[in-house]
């Protein structure tokens, strides 16, 4: 590394704001991610600068490289170009189809909503992106006083689209490579087994590696005890005559919670017909037999109503571009489209527009003792339609709050998961507190994130092991329990939790 420079911008007191710099020392670099921070990370709790202005350099940055399009990996990219950033912004071809979509909700949000100047913003964006196919080597920047940095994107299972960047530096002089050094940013890695998408394959090598650690002190739960467990919660639900509501990221979790409601209803389509079918069966069927039957036809039947609410304009337009790019999808994914299902397009699927219709529906579910689900941003229960459903059901002792990715601190959605459960529980929603009566479940299973063990297994696999590790993106503990498990896989190299 005598010929880089790595730096943090981000993600280095907690699991949002992602931002690193690679760079030829004194020369040209680029940069991976640009996200913006969330929960406690924005209150000055361990942050030590603004922490929405670029405050770096960026003169000498030649490109951005997007991961992927969560608002915590590109929430800052409007305050990078008012900085005076003009160059490419590199990221895969389904990265690019959903980066605008992102940043223009953003930038209505956060700047203005004015269609003029929205409509400014997205042409200036459109014209920076440059998409890459995964797995080709691509140079992204020259530097003819010190060498050359070309990128590879490999598929990292987190979201359509993500992927982890493999960057090959070489040192030049006189036209010959002096020195060569391969650095491989994470991004967010996916699990195992998660929906739609195929697992990340480790690359073949790397002398330095910087790696996230959002679950690197946690194991979770497999895909079938989590599907048991998502069963469960919602036959509770049933039975409670209560709403489910699951805070979700409106990209991603979305779409990989509704393909796993699919499967559950279509599992329940059949055994309903088969139930129906042997209680037809008069040779078969005596009065208590039938009565059985019949039971457990009606307990399946009510799956086959129970109504699901996508309410959220963003995921909706998110969840139509995820099926535009079924070629990105894994094999499972592929052979329930070739059977005639529709896995994010289904019949019990109800999605709520505009914010008039939202109030209503809030208002309807409260009124009316009707089973359903709900899913809705904010993932972090940090503001969005979501809020409006917790005003108006946590108190409802008929409801059940379902968490199914991260919450960072400092966020409502951390307050719910961690004290909900305790005696005279309450959060604070817009200045106001609501006592938690609901039901508070969480399924870390369906989490976009790899576990430890999935983290460690990345290494592991590499053919060549790297030399140095820089662990970011994690709570302290995170970080501290992944840095203890690496020792163990590869005790000759070093492992450091990266500062800023």
């Amino acid at each position: 590394m005598d010929f880089l420079k790595i730096k943090h911008h981000g993600a280095v007191n907690g699991v949002t704001g992602s931002c690193h710099e690679l760079r030829f020392k004194e020369g040209a670099g680029i940069l991976i991610d640009c996200g913006l921070f969330q929960g406690a990370e924005t209150s000055g709790q361990g942050a030590d600068f603004n922490q929405l202005s670029i405050e770096f350099p960026i003169a000498h940055i030649q490109a951005l490289v997007v991961t992927h399009v969560h608002i915590d990996h590109v929430g800052r990219i409007p305050y990078l170009l008012a900085a005076g950033f003009s160059g490419k912004i590199i990221c895969s071809e389904a990265s690019a189809k959903l980066l605008p979509l992102v940043l223009e909700d953003a930038v209505k949000i956060g700047f203005t909503r004015n269609p003029r100047l929205v409509k400014k913003f997205l042409s200036k964006i459109e014209s920076l992106i440059v998409p890459l196919p995964y797995k080709r080597w691509t140079t992204v920047c020259a530097d003819s006083k010190h060498g050359e940095l070309a990128i590879k994107l490999q598929p990292a299972g987190h979201i359509l689209g993500s992927a982890y960047v493999e960057c090959d530096a070489r040192l030049l002089k006189k036209g010959r490579t002096q020195a060569r050094q391969r650095v491989v940013f994470s991004g967010d890695l996916g699990a195992p087994y998660a929906p739609l998408l195929p697992a990340p394959r480790s690359p073949y090598k790397a002398d330095v590696l910087v790696i996230e650690s959002t679950y690197g002190d946690r194991l979770h739960e497999g895909r079938k005890h989590r599907r048991q467990q998502l069963k469960q919660i919602i036959e509770q639900s049933l039975q409670n005559r209560g709403a489910v509501l699951i805070p979700a990221f409106s990209i991603g979790r979305t779409q990989e919670i509704l393909y796993e409601l699919e499967g559950l209803i279509n599992a329940y389509k059949d055994d309903y017909m088969d139930v129906v079918g042997s209680a037809t069966q008069d040779a078969k069927a005596d009065v208590g037999g039938r009565a059985a039957s019949g039971a457990k036809a009606d307990a399946n039947h009510s799956w086959q109503d129970i109504e699901i609410i996508v309410d959220s304009p963003l995921a909706s337009k998110f969840t139509h571009v995820y099926k535009s790019l079924k070629s990105h999808w894994d094999k499972e994914a592929l052979q329930r489209v070739r059977s005639g299902r529709h896995p994010l397009s289904f019949e019990q699927l109800y999605t709520v527009d505009s914010h008039k219709e939202h109030l209503s529906t809030v208002d309807y579910i409260r009124r009316k003792a009707q089973p359903c689900i709900v899913i809705a941003a904010s993932g972090m229960c940090a503001g969005g339609r979501i809020v409006n459903y917790l005003k108006g059901l946590i108190e409802d002792a008929r409801t059940d709050i379902l968490f199914i990715g991260y919450q960072a601190a400092g966020t409502p959605g951390r307050v719910i998961q961690q004290y909900g459960t305790r005696q005279g529980a309450y959060v604070e929603l817009d200045g106001k507190r609501y006592d938690i009566n609901a039901g508070i479940h969480t399924i870390s299973g369906y989490s976009a994130h790899a576990d430890q063990k999935d983290l460690v297994n990345f290494v592991k696999r590499m053919r060549h092991k790297p030399e140095q590790i820089r662990i970011v993106h994690g709570d302290a503990a995170a970080k501290k329990g992944l840095r203890k498990k690496f020792k163990e896989v590869v005790p000759e190299a070093k492992i450091v939790i990266a500062r800023a």
